[in-house]
């Protein structure tokens, strides 16, 4: 360890932002990872980040955790330790690390530096494993356990907590135990040995963390497909979307088993590409199948026909669109809140369809079983909108809950002796007002209901038609089916200051943790604000309400253009003049900082004026 350094040397506890920085495909997700979840494990908050290539091996990756005794989960900036073991990006990552931070970085080739305003720890990380293992491979993967052993002491990490996580990876490969075990040691006994420890930095058990969960969004949605009553999806490959299909495959096989038969009783699909995927979930929901699939930007352009198909012909159909930078092929391994407006008119003609706007992995779990019950009752598309940071980063959130008493809604469906006491059935007849009609499953009765859907224009018994009248009359009463839908879907989260007058801010999505850590930097620079989190579209008569009692709204989002504030404005007619937009669009996750900065500057200045 150099010494000494200019300034003092960071000193925190329980809070701290640590970057690992690595190259792609040598199997250091697991280590750090296993970093991540050994803070979770002491009862700590914690948010772990992701920033990989889009290739599968050689390039840059990091992984940033951000340690937190207050809770916040939010992307912080700035970095307090860097373990750097990628000589590539060995001049960012020094860059990056803020005074009096530290530096860990494999000494086996010696470097300098040259920064005498951090401490830089210097451990021989490959020479040994070099000594310790044959194996070239082991060698390659081992060294990464063995930095994780490092920041044990060095951060007080309890070793025993690491010990277990160890065992636990490596339940069904036990031979693998001991040799991961005697890495972790390696750079344990190095520090205990060799440097002085424990860092300013360091970690101490709390009691922060009962009832909560580390997991993915992606994963929570898969889950959440399955309590909702998925027993299809059919999906193309494409990041940052595919692990919501795995994780649906992975629950559905341990719960859509036959208990008599053992057979499966969901299907997985991967088509040949996205077309082919929306086009199989259709045919599944249209037979009375609760059915889905997941895509991200490219894949909902791809999808846009038979998108329109499913609103005219009003099948019911969930898709999952995990948002990344576009357009184009854009960053498919950042972040962005890039698809609102894509999503809300997708396809050609006069559609709009239900979105629904999880912040989190546990609203996740919540929006994809309810997604199903919305799409059958309404008929209609519904749209779970999510995002690479909530999909594919794992998240402290509460345990899912689930009510067994629940019952699916699957809406107005016939039966055969329903359709027995009727003269004619028609499809699209508007019977109650609300611009949902009755359907039948197919087969469902020998001669009645065999005229149930048409994608062409048509007139309320499902018979083609080009009369001009009729086909405004079906489009028209999809518009009230639209309203309809605005008093199902989930109600905004409105959180009142107390002083009144104050300025309305509007936020959704992953925007979520950012905006709940600017609130309380705002409040403790005396400024206060209104917040209004949007839960979905279309929007009901909170959100309006929201926005009168306002005469100026800041509207958070992660995309160039403002897509959520071009979105109110015109569904509600909105004036420009009130809608101020606060955009984030560089694949990071958005920063309370950031946020608080542009807030705190327009009323400041607003205040000085009045």
């Amino acid at each position: 360890m150099e010494n000494p350094v200019k300034v003092d040397p960071i000193n925190s506890l329980n809070d701290f932002v640590i970057k690992f920085a690595n190259v792609n495909g040598t199997g250091s997700a697991s280590a750090n990872q296993m970093f991540a979840k050994s803070i979770f494990r002491m009862g700590i908050p914690i948010s772990p980040k992701n920033i990989f290539p889009s290739n599968i091996q050689g390039l840059p990756t990091w992984f940033e955790v951000r340690v937190n005794n207050k809770g916040y989960l939010g992307s912080r900036g700035g970095v307090d330790i860097a373990v750097a073991m990628n000589p590539q990006t060995y001049s960012q990552d020094v860059e990056e690390i803020s005074e009096g931070g530290y530096l860990l970085y494999d000494s086996t080739w010696k470097r300098n530096f040259n920064r005498d305003d951090i401490t830089i720890i210097e451990i021989p990380l490959t020479q040994l494993c070099v000594d310790s293992f044959t194996n070239a491979k082991q060698r390659a993967l081992f060294k990464n356990i063995a930095y994780v052993g490092a920041l044990s002491p060095l951060l007080e990490i309890e070793y025993e907590v690491l010990e277990k996580l160890i065992s636990e990876q490596f339940v069904s490969k036990p031979k693998l135990i001991e040799p991961n075990i005697k890495a972790l040691n390696i750079g344990r006994d190095y520090v205990l040995k060799n440097l002085p420890y424990p860092l300013g930095i360091n970690v101490k058990r709390e009691d922060k963390l009962k009832n909560k969960i580390l997991v993915s969004g992606n994963d929570a949605c898969g889950l959440g497909a399955v309590y909702g009553g998925a027993t299809f999806c059919s999906w193309y490959p494409i990041t940052p979307s595919t692990s919501v299909a795995e994780g649906f495959e992975k629950y559905a096989s341990k719960y859509r088993i036959d208990s008599q038969t053992g057979k499966n009783n969901y299907i997985s699909v991967q088509a040949e590409d996205e077309l082919a995927a929306v086009g199989m979930a259709i045919g599944a929901n249209w037979n009375g199948a609760r059915g889905f699939t997941a895509t991200s930007g490219p894949g909902i352009s791809l999808m846009s026909e038979f998108l329109g198909l499913a609103y005219f012909a009003e099948v019911p159909l969930v898709i999952f669109n995990i948002q990344r930078g576009g357009p184009s092929t854009g960053m498919p391994t950042r972040t962005q809140q890039s698809d609102i407006l894509s999503c809300a008119y997708a396809s050609h003609g006069d559609t709009k369809h239900v979105l629904l706007f999880p912040e989190d992995p546990q609203e996740c779990f919540e929006f994809s079983a309810e997604a199903f019950n919305l799409a059958e009752r309404l008929q209609t598309p519904v749209f779970v909108i999510s995002d690479l940071d909530i999909g594919m980063n794992d998240w402290v959130t509460d345990k899912f809950e689930w009510d067994d008493e629940q019952k699916y809604d699957r809406g107005k469906v016939l039966k055969a002796e329903d359709l027995d006491k009727m003269d004619n059935f028609g499809r699209y007849l508007d019977v109650d007002d609300d611009g949902i009609c009755y359907r039948t499953y197919p087969g469902t009765h020998p001669e009645k209901g065999a005229f149930f859907t048409r994608g062409t224009s048509h007139d309320e018994y499902a018979r083609y038609t080009e009369n001009g009248d009729i086909n405004e009359q079906t489009l028209t009463r999809l518009v009230k089916k639209f309203r309809t839908a605005s008093e199902l879907v989930p109600d905004p989260i409105i959180n009142l200051s107390e002083k009144q007058g104050s300025s309305g801010v509007i936020f959704y999505g992953s925007t979520s943790a950012a905006m709940y850590e600017a609130k309380d930097i705002l409040n403790e620079n005396n400024i206060e604000v209104d917040l209004m989190r949007i839960r979905s579209f279309p929007f009901n008569l909170d959100v309006w309400e929201f926005i009168e009692n306002h005469d100026l709204i800041y509207v958070i989002e992660q995309n160039r253009d403002s897509q959520m504030r071009t979105l109110i404005m015109a569904e509600g007619g909105i004036s420009a003049e009130k809608l101020r937009s606060l955009v984030w669009f560089n694949g990071d996750p958005i920063q309370a900082k950031f946020i608080a900065k542009k807030i705190y500057e327009r009323e400041s200045q607003q205040a000085l004026m009045t």
